[in-house]
């Protein structure tokens, strides 16, 4: 299956001179969206997984259902301030701006097996974060799957040492 099909291209969003790659199309068609998750679950299925992170938010929409499919846990990363329980914390730079992401201290063991799940590869900071944080947890990070990658932003180069997988790729 062709998923581009099902991504829908904005231009110009949200500035002038990106080209926002929609999900929302592929999520709202649930055989398709089913689908693309089962894909992942392949791509990812020679790893050993204890539990997947994704962060904020269509990490969510992305990581929560691959984790159901693989049985195994999810682990939210999110946005500084939106975690009741102890954080630690990591700022970055956004392809947009600046921003910081939390995870709760006890979301991932000592050792455990982590696989990052994400909609979007783009410049890799978000996902270098993610990893910051996993690692700093004790987490032994396996691997960062996406729908969708932008190669010419170059983001595997932030993940090096890490296996990629993705659906897509777009230039």
């Amino acid at each position: 299956m062709d998923f581009k099909d099902y991504i829908r291209v904005i231009p110009d969003f949200p500035q002038a001179g990106i080209s926002f790659k929609d999900i929302t199309t592929l999520l709202k068609n649930g055989e398709v969206y089913r689908k693309a998750i089962e894909e992942l679950k392949v791509l990812v299925s020679d790893l050993k997984i204890d539990v997947i992170a994704g962060p904020e938010a269509r990490g969510f929409v992305v990581g929560a259902p691959l984790a159901y499919a693989l049985g195994v846990g999810f682990a939210p990363i999110r946005k500084s301030g939106k975690l009741p329980y102890e954080t630690i914390e990591v700022g970055y730079d956004l392809e947009y701006g600046k921003d910081r992401l939390a995870m709760h201290t006890d979301a991932i063991e000592k050792g455990q097996n982590v696989l990052i799940a994400d909609d979007l590869l783009a410049t890799g900071g978000t996902i270098a974060t993610s990893v910051n944080l996993i690692r700093q947890l004790g987490g032994n990070v396996v691997g960062a799957a996406f729908m969708i990658e932008l190669t010419d932003l170059n983001g595997r180069s932030k993940l090096d040492g890490i296996d990629v997988f993705t659906l897509m790729q777009y230039e």
